[in-house]
């Protein structure tokens, strides 16, 4: 072959890269993450995972082909239509769990001292939740099919709270002040 055959042949190549992978990458990031949406056959919350790697290599050379990478409803139901898919296609970035909490977050105060949460930090010091009973919660601790059920019932803990309630409740006897969380708890339920 000659060098020209392989400017060419490197050339298209290029060419190829430049206009193919704007549009896988950008595939499988719109479509990685856990994601809760509503189960069609229960009409309960179900969590749920695309195989971003595939819809990525699919829309490579054509429309994304969705399909279920994981299902909270696995393995019991491991062999349905995964018919909800058509929600995270209308609706890709509405069903993602980071969103969804996101979304909860957005413009809330902490319970206990007040303070704003702000923009969330998904790498550190992210905001917790605060339980009914008074105990605070990471929002990893929650499975993604219970979020949209929590979030109902549970109430906004800054990070700085949440590891003041947790030091507290695991190291009682060397913690002199006890009464942050659950005042905020009385006054909360008073509204």
């Amino acid at each position: 072959m000659t060098i020209e055959l392989y400017l060419i042949v490197l050339l298209l190549v290029l060419a190829a890269l430049y206009f193919v992978v704007p549009f896988v990458v950008g595939t499988f990031i719109r479509y990685r993450g856990k994601r809760v949406i509503t189960c069609p056959e229960t009409r309960k919350p179900a969590a749920i995972k695309v195989d971003a790697a595939h819809a990525a290599f699919t829309a490579a050379v054509s429309q994304p082909e969705l399909r279920l990478k994981s299902c909270s409803r696995w393995p019991d139901r491991d062999d349905c239509g995964q018919e909800c898919l058509l929600q995270v296609e209308l609706s890709p970035e509405d069903c993602l769990v980071r969103n969804i909490l996101t979304n909860w977050y957005s413009g809330k105060h902490c319970v206990s001292c007040g303070k704003r949460i702000g923009e969330i930090h998904w790498l550190e010091r992210k905001p917790a939740l605060l339980s009914p009973d008074g105990k605070t919660v990471e929002w990893s601790e929650v499975p993604a099919e219970q979020i949209p059920g929590v979030l109902a019932t549970h109430f906004p803990v800054c990070w700085d709270c949440h590891i003041t309630e947790t030091f507290c409740r695991e190291y009682p006897e060397i913690v002199v002040d006890r009464s942050r969380i659950s005042e905020a708890i009385r006054r909360e339920q008073s509204l």
